[in-house]
């Protein structure tokens, strides 16, 4: 199954809809979508089934710039908490 992506521009805001599987293959497709959607922006995964390694450092990326990522499942969050957690173990001293 491919990723879908719709754009909804609103007064205040612009949404991200993503539906299907967020892959390696579609981050870059997404990653343009984002930088050209302005500085109010929100990503919502709520059609999103599978995500990989690379998308979820991605979603991680975008939260940490300032993007809300809306509708995401536990699975997703969970893994999200999980790689953050890793890289700040990973950057920390010994």
């Amino acid at each position: 199954m491919t990723l879908k992506i719709k754009r909804i521009v609103g007064k205040r805001k612009t949404r991200i809809c993503l539906s299907g599987q967020l892959r390696y293959e579609s981050v870059g497709q997404v990653k343009s979508e984002v930088e050209r959607s302005g500085p109010r922006l929100a990503l919502d995964l709520g059609e999103v089934d599978l995500v990989d390694i690379d998308a979820v450092r991605f979603l991680n990326a975008c939260e940490s710039a300032g993007v809300a990522i809306l509708h995401c499942s536990p699975y997703i969050r969970e893994w999200m908490l999980q790689e953050r957690s890793q890289l700040k173990d990973d950057s920390e001293p010994a």
